[in-house]
C-alpha cells in the first residue's frame, strides 16, 4: 500500500468539532506536525474533510 505523508499547516481553532476531531484522528495535534500513514480509503476520506487544513505529499 502507498504511504502519504500529512502536514497540518493551518489552525484547527474556530473549527467546526468535527474538524477538530478529524484532525485528533490522523495523529495532528499541533501546527506543522507530520505524520506518515498507509493511504487506505478510510485516511483519504479524512484528509478530503480537512484538506484546507493539511498539505499532503506521496511517498514512494
Amino acid at each position: 500500500m502507498k504511504k502519504i505523508k500529512i502536514t497540518q499547516i493551518k489552525s484547527g481553532i474556530d473549527r467546526p468539532e468535527r474538524q477538530k476531531k478529524t484532525l485528533k484522528a490522523l495523529g495532528l495535534t499541533k501546527l506543522h506536525s507530520t505524520k506518515e500513514v498507509e493511504a487506505t480509503p478510510q485516511v483519504l476520506g479524512m484528509v478530503r474533510k480537512v484538506d484546507h487544513l493539511v498539505k499532503v505529499e506521496e511517498l514512494s
